[in-house]
């Protein structure tokens, strides 16, 4: 399987959800950039079964070890030991952890920062596309032996994103509301103030009037929204707003062709009325 796109036509969140759903096992490669003047930068994912296990921004299968270096977590020994850890056909996370060269503590960190850290920074990004190609061999040197799910992953990546202008377009309408598409609770963990907007998912109330009783701004409540949207907690609907009392236009003409309620067709009523149709209405 192969699929690609424009980041401008779906998001990145978007992507990830497609993925996860399918628990699909490949790489999902991004060259992206702030502006079409500017050169692209290449980002590089790994899924195993929908779910997130490596990340880097070159193929060489030597980004984890340089996050090593960069933090000097590579003791002599360890350094002396990364041959034997890429034959050992195990993730080379786990592999330093087994020869204790490595704590479960340093894993997730690195973890952090190879994979949630990257990911966030795309998230930034207006121009660009993305491909994904199935089936593609794991690279065990950049992994850690942890793995995140795509959703959680979008969700820090937009709670983290400050320019939103790549994804002003596919933010929901103000005078929308909006419905919630889960029993019960979320199951993804999500931070009071999306708490409080999943809380007005009835479908009664316009974003405008939750932004009012939440005393946030509007744009910042359209950003929630699409973060909950994003991750399938809740869906946009449109308000049926109620439309005035239209009167018919035979009385905008001339209401006196209107008889009183519960009273008989008068014959000046019946006169009227032929001279309103310019013809004439039988006695």
């Amino acid at each position: 399987m192969s699929i690609s796109g424009r980041l401008s036509e779906f998001s990145l969140g978007e992507v990830f959800q497609l993925l996860e759903r399918g628990q699909k096992m490949g790489l999902l490669t991004i060259r992206a950039a702030h502006s079409p003047s500017e050169p692209l930068q290449n980002f590089y994912l790994w899924f195993n079964q929908g779910q997130i296990v490596a990340a880097a921004n070159r193929l060489d299968n030597k980004g984890l070890v340089s996050l090593l270096y960069q933090r000097d977590w590579l003791s002599e020994q360890g350094k002396g030991l990364l041959l034997d850890a890429f034959r050992s056909n195990r993730p080379l996370g786990l592999y330093l952890k087994c020869q204790r060269l490595l704590n479960s503590e340093q894993l997730k960190l690195l973890f952090y920062a190879q994979v949630i850290r990257q990911v966030c920074s795309i998230f930034q990004f207006s121009e660009g596309w993305f491909s994904f190609e199935a089936k593609t061999e794991l690279p065990l040197a950049e992994m850690t032996g942890l793995s995140a799910v795509p959703l959680n992953v979008t969700l820090e990546g937009l709670r983290a994103l400050k320019d939103w202008r790549a994804l002003s377009k596919k933010l929901p309408d103000p005078n929308s509301a909006i419905t919630s598409l889960i029993t019960g609770n979320p199951q993804i963990k999500i931070n009071p103030l999306e708490w409080q907007i999943w809380e007005f998912a009835n479908g009664t109330e316009p974003l405008t009037v939750i932004a009012e009783q939440l005393q946030l701004p509007l744009e910042k409540v359209q950003q929630i929204v699409f973060r909950l949207i994003i991750v399938g907690l809740i869906e946009e609907i449109p308000l049926v707003i109620a439309r005035p009392n239209v009167v018919p236009e035979i009385e905008q003409h001339n209401p006196d062709l209107i008889p009183a309620n519960n009273k008989p067709i008068s014959q000046s009523f019946l006169h009227n009325l032929a001279g309103f149709l310019g013809g004439r209405v039988a006695h």
